[in-house]
């Protein structure tokens, strides 16, 4: 494992990204002074970037010393209580703009919360019975995981949505136990600790908890399947116990979306083969490809099959369908964007939007968020150049750069589960949906630890031209929002 420079989240980083912000979100008014965001939105902007910016620097330093047990410990409860807390918040906060529990303009999350009481109803009178028909009649596997978790938790609590919030809590705080568990194996302690805080202190993953949205149960099976697969893989003996997880998880993924559950069984097919000996036996690796070759066969199959089928045919049309909608709903200039526009920049999309657009009021509450993914994803690229490019690294910090000679082979379930993951994201219709990107941060949050972890000091001045790059993208952001729309 190359050696690590940094075991901690400089303080220069968290000043600049937050000078940046605030220099954004002051500059951006100007453009058009009757599109400025409401006070409230500035203050969930400025506390989420202030949160997670300054508290990264501190808690990396302070808790860098506790044992692993009492870390994790830590980890768990401080997630839980700042969750906690979202829930409360958003929770009066939608109740006292709409009268309803939802998020703005609801309509998937009350569309979930409608089929799992609906299910509810007919199993007062028919039992289980009444979930085994829902699931035969539902068309999409995808479809079938987020409504089936809510209906079964129903059952017991009668269809109350903030204790379905206060469990997503809970869920999102072991989702942040298994980042450090993931990036520990990977990278060693001190990255660990590193993107388990930056896990539980990034805003919008935070913030989804008061939603009643799926992402937050998604990304806690995805990262659960990860922390599986990969101890699996570096364990000496297989594990049995491990190795039904893993599939079960896999299974898991497709009710949730299925591209995800095609993304995580790439990734773990590919590990298994070409994952360096050095973290996995071959021999053992070989036995695992064939038991996971023939589940895959069997499961993955009929509904499944078609579905992603339908998915790789209609990609282009979806994308383009998807471009000209919301050029009719106000920016003209979106229907421009393809995947040549996208790829490029899928590991920092989508920007933050900072302006008072119609109906884009969850866009603005998770802007702060948005911010801190654009600035924290320069890690993550940089992450990816020292394990395919950077192969030593001398006390001072000299890089020796050679094509594929870095440490890649030794990290291949999470390289490939991410790549996996945005490439086809790149191709869809939702290149730039945060919601979607959202899957995806607490992977790249632990290449953004692994990525800090190995900039030396005289290489800051990355750090700083990335933050700049992300202060200028946000105004140009915005100023396309606002000409796209004949604002600007």
């Amino acid at each position: 494992m190359l050696k690590t420079q940094l075991p901690y989240y400089p303080n220069v980083f968290a000043q600049y990204a937050m000078i940046a912000y605030v220099g954004a979100l002051l500059i951006i008014p100007t453009i058009n002074t009757s599109m400025i965001m409401s006070w409230y939105w500035w203050v969930f902007g400025i506390v989420s970037v202030f949160l997670f910016f300054h508290y990264s620097n501190q808690l990396t330093r302070d808790w860098s010393r506790m044992s692993p047990r009492l870390f994790e410990q830590r980890l768990f409860w401080m997630a839980f209580i700042l969750r906690i807390i979202a829930v409360i918040i958003l929770y009066n906060l939608f109740i006292w703009d709409h009268d309803s529990p939802f998020m703005f303009h609801a309509a998937d999350s009350a569309g979930y919360h409608e089929v799992a009481t609906d299910i509810l109803a007919w199993y007062q009178t028919r039992g289980l019975d009444a979930w085994w028909q829902f699931a035969q009649n539902e068309q999409g596997v995808s479809d079938l995981g987020y409504p089936s978790w809510l209906f079964f938790q129903y059952i017991f609590t009668g269809g109350n949505v903030f204790i379905a919030r206060v469990i997503k809590s809970i869920l999102g705080a072991f989702t942040c136990v298994f980042v450090y568990r993931i990036a520990m194996r990977n990278f060693g302690e001190s990255t660990g600790r590193m993107a388990g805080i930056f896990c539980m202190l990034m805003p919008n993953l935070i913030m989804y908890c008061g939603m009643h949205l799926k992402e937050t149960e998604m990304i806690f099976v995805l990262m659960f399947f990860c922390e599986r697969a990969d101890l699996m893989l570096r364990q000496d003996k297989l594990v049995v116990m491990n190795l039904v997880a893993t599939v079960i998880l896999i299974l898991l993924l497709f009710t949730f979306r299925t591209v995800l559950g095609a993304a995580a069984l790439l990734a773990l097919g590919v590990a298994l083969m070409l994952t360096n000996e050095r973290v996995s036996r071959i021999g053992k690796r070989w036995i695992l490809t064939i038991i996971v070759v023939m589940i895959g066969m069997y499961f993955v199959g009929g509904r499944i099959a078609m579905e992603m089928e339908q998915y790789w045919e209609g990609r282009e049309d979806n994308q383009r369908t998807r471009l000209e909608d919301r050029s009719k709903k106000g920016n003209v200039l979106a229907r421009n964007a393809s995947f040549i526009v996208f790829a490029p920049m899928i590991f920092t999309l989508p920007f933050p939007t900072m302006v008072e657009t119609f109906n884009q009021e969850t866009f603005r509450m998770l802007h702060g968020g948005v911010f801190v993914k654009n600035v924290m994803s320069g890690f993550t690229i940089l992450a990816f150049f020292f394990l395919v490019f950077v192969s030593d690294s001398s006390p001072t910090g000299r890089w020796k750069i050679q094509f594929l000679k870095g440490e890649w082979r030794e990290h291949l379930l999470i390289e490939v589960l991410l790549v996996a993951y945005l490439g086809i994201l790149a191709m869809s219709a939702f290149a730039h949906a945060e919601r979607f990107h959202l899957v995806a941060v607490p992977l790249e949050l632990i290449f953004a630890a692994y990525g800090v972890s190995r900039l030396h000091r005289r290489y800051y001045w990355y750090a700083t031209a990335w933050t700049a790059l992300m202060f200028v993208a946000a105004i140009a952001w915005n100023v396309f929002k606002l000409r796209g729309r004949g604002l600007a």
